[in-house]
């Protein structure tokens, strides 16, 4: 495309333009012209390519995602919700905390470092739009099959580019998940998280308001690198035998982005920013739109003032790259000098491209000629709306008929003991310490909980102890089985885990992972999925804040189990008061907490040994839930226990591995009346957590446990250096541990 003036496109109704290669639809393309009253000019079409994309625009998801707002539950904490860059929450004490997760799953399998890299500054420079420190990032993970050459391409590039990037910023890696699936094959889940700090009165939004004020773009030029990366990338499906679109991938650079954060960190303490946009997909196209639509309406931008890398790039080009490192703040004219001279000192570029009018209109120049002449809001709000069709699969009947309890279980105590050992060394529950140790976890000094902990938490206040905490979880075999219990059951891990350590979960952020919305089945599946998870919202009371969704993870017809990743942000007052997992003292007295029944569908079990998927997933109780984190909650605060890990993949047996050695202790485990040593040690039943107490507790914590009316039951001792079931089997703490350490080093090296 070359130059082409509002006037020419006005008096050239009949030229022919790329919108399908662009990514638009026929009657999409019409809605455009009908919205303009002509034909767009080649800059407007690449603004409306890409910010009606999937990825932008959420065309097929938001008639679902208005459930989040629509059964919100009532939260005083909540200070600002769904529509911003990333939603914030009231901690106490005067602080805020902003935090989201979101998806780079198709520029990662284009090309692994890159994409996780910008992945993580994309995820950053949301937290700092929304004017707060950033504190830690986390990285929920899924990837195809453990032994699949290609999953030995993707898997080491995308925790080069986490660490390196996230390192290199100075912040901390908390938390997240690394599982393989063959499902994940040709459609890995790359998905990024970060947690901000700032004070109530420092919150920014996304808006341009005040005619006259400057619109000033900061931060690295821009180059060719990512036109259209991940808002055309992430409304395509891959093709075995004809690749989509695949432009180039984003580079980052991220020591431009620490430059960036102290620039803008510096600028909202002086009071500088009226308001802000990160550049993320979508480029400048979103900055302008958005900013412009959200405040008074109307803007003039000047595109040959924007610093390029690459002069010969187009305006449609300019308008649609997505280079990292930038960002767009509207600032009043006699600030300007002020936040230059910021920007100058902190060796950041910074030009002012143009300011805020009057007028309800984007107006966009080049070389002298009005490119861009349209109201914002038609490309930043109104785009298309589906209500796609969808269907219950007709597989689905027959896929929870196949009951995972029928499969066949260990026959002797040999078996049964050689199954625990494979359970614990395959890749979904082996350690994942060769991906963490990569990261740095406790740069600045304030992690005091991380992977593998059952939530990452970080200190925000060190006179006081405040802290918050954070967890991702998501079960997509759970999902595959019912999508609508797989929500619940992801929601109610996250939220357990966060309890667990002893913080009282506040809010939710979502990434929604799911194949092509043009299947019906694969619609069926998020529809469901939505529905239960803002209905689990509404019971717990834990508001979405906001999210992401990614549609089209889909290779051919075959798409991914359905994988909403739930993360779940909880507060606590004082972190020396926080649970770890560890089983660190002999004699501490083992509880489980919650009820065991036989539910194997989806379970680690049956997928490790049997590679089985089929049946119903553990039912959900989110009563049950809320008063087991109640207890959790209290008995951490109230010195009762000094260990406690949740029960999910794996059952009680894996739990308990994990614990004892990561506190170096063993642990005898005597099997309760009413059930058999399998169930036990394998079931999957939600609701459920393992706790060390202290002999001098265990009456006041048991009391409270049935005064609560919450079922417990004593099913060990923390001693020796073994995993022992009585009358069953013994593992050694160092045969467990090279099941458990060697099996990732030794699939990746």
């Amino acid at each position: 495309m070359t130059l082409d003036t509002v006037k020419h496109a006005a008096e050239t109704p009949d030229t022919k333009l790329p919108w399908a290669e662009l990514g638009l639809k026929e009657d999409e393309y019409a809605r455009v012209r009908e919205i303009l009253g002509r034909r767009p000019t080649g800059a407007e079409l690449a603004m409306y390519s890409v910010m009606w994309s999937e990825h932008c625009s959420y065309k097929s998801s938001k008639v679902h995602l208005r459930q989040f707002g629509e059964k919100a539950p009532q939260s005083d904490a909540m200070l600002v919700g769904i529509g911003e860059n990333a939603g914030v929450v009231d901690v106490g004490h005067g602080y805020a905390v902003t935090f989201k997760v979101e998806s780079h799953n198709h520029p990662s399998y284009v090309e692994p470092y890159q994409g996780a890299a910008t992945g993580v500054g994309g995820i950053v420079r949301d937290i700092i739009a929304m004017g707060a420190r950033p504190v830690a990032v986390v990285d929920p993970l899924r990837m195809g099959a453990a032994d699949h050459p290609d999953t030995k391409r993707v898997l080491p590039g995308v925790v080069a580019g986490i660490g390196g990037y996230g390192n290199c910023l100075g912040l901390p890696n908390i938390g997240g998940e690394l599982v393989f699936d063959a499902c994940y094959q040709g459609n890995p889940l790359v998905n990024a998280g970060a947690i901000g700090v700032m004070r109530h009165e420092d919150i920014h939004l996304a808006k341009a308001s005040g005619p006259g004020n400057k619109v000033i773009l900061y931060g690295a030029r821009t180059g060719g690198d990512g036109i259209g990366g991940a808002s055309i990338l992430a409304s395509e499906t891959f093709d075995d035998a004809k690749p989509s679109k695949r432009p180039a991938v984003q580079v980052g650079d991220p020591f431009q982005e620490k430059l960036l954060i102290e620039c803008t960190l510096e600028a909202f303490a002086e009071k500088l920013v009226v308001g802000i946009q990160d550049l993320g997909a979508a480029g400048l196209s979103c900055a302008t739109s958005e900013l412009a639509s959200n405040g008074t309406g109307g803007m003039r931008v000047e595109l040959d003032d924007v610093p390029l890398r690459d002069s010969t790039l187009t305006p449609e080009e300019i308008l649609m790259s997505e280079s990292q490192e930038r960002m767009c703040a509207v600032v009043e004219p006699e600030k300007v000098e002020r936040f230059l001279a910021i920007c100058e000192k902190w060796d950041v570029t910074a030009t002012v491209v143009g300011e805020v009018t009057d007028g309800d209109r984007l107006e966009i120049f080049w070389h002298g000629e009005k490119i861009v002449d349209l109201d914002p809001r038609t490309v930043a709000h109104d785009g298309p709306v589906y209500e796609r069709p969808y269907a219950r699969p007709s597989w689905q009947d027959a896929l929870q008929a196949d009951d995972a309890n029928k499969l066949p279980r260990p026959a002797t105590s040999a078996e049964l003991r050689e199954q625990v050992i494979q359970l614990v060394a395959s890749p979904n529950q082996a350690s994942k310490s060769w991906v963490t140790d990569q990261y740095d976890r406790f740069v600045q000094g304030n992690t005091v909980l991380a992977q593998p902990e059952d939530s990452g938490m970080v200190r925000i206040d060190e006179q006081t102890g405040l802290g918050v905490a954070l967890a991702n979880d998501g079960n997509g075999r759970y999902s595959k089985l019912d999508p609508y219990a797989g929500a619940q059951l992801a929601l109610a891990e996250a939220y357990r885990n966060v309890a667990a350590t002893g913080a009282r979960p506040l809010a939710v952020s979502d990434c929604l992972n799911f194949g092509s919305p043009e299947d019906t089945d694969v619609m069926w599946q998020f529809a469901e999925t939505t529905r239960g998870l803002a209905d689990a919202c509404l019971t717990l009371g834990t508001p979405v804040t906001g999210g992401n969704v990614s549609l089209y993870n889909q290779t051919g017809e075959a798409a991914i189990h359905p994988t909403p990743v739930v993360s779940v942000l909880g507060v606590i007052d004082d972190v020396s008061r926080r649970t770890p997992i560890a089983f660190a003292e002999e004699g501490q007295l083992l509880y489980l907490l919650g009820e065991t029944r036989e539910e194997f569908g989806g379970s680690a079990w049956s997928q490790v040994v049997h590679d089985h998927l089929g049946g119903l997933p553990p039912r959900v109780d989110l009563e049950r839930e809320r008063l087991l984190a109640e207890i959790l909650i209290s008995a951490s605060r109230d010195g009762m226990i000094d260990a406690a890990h949740d029960l999910s993949d794996g059952g009680l047996v894996q739990a308990v591995a994990e614990s004892c050695l990561r506190g170096g202790k063993g642990a005898r485990l005597v099997v309760p009346d009413g059930l058999d040593g399998f169930t036990f040690l394998f079931s999957e039943s939600a609701g459920r957590a393992v706790v060390a107490v202290p002999r001098s507790e265990e009456l006041r914590f048991t009391d409270m446990c049935g005064a609560r009316g919450l079922p417990v039951t004593r099913i060990g001792v923390v001693d020796g250096d073994a995993v022992e079931l009585q009358g069953e089997f013994s593992i050694e703490l160092t045969e467990l541990r090279a099941a458990y350490e060697q099996t990732l080093p030794g699939l990746f090296g």
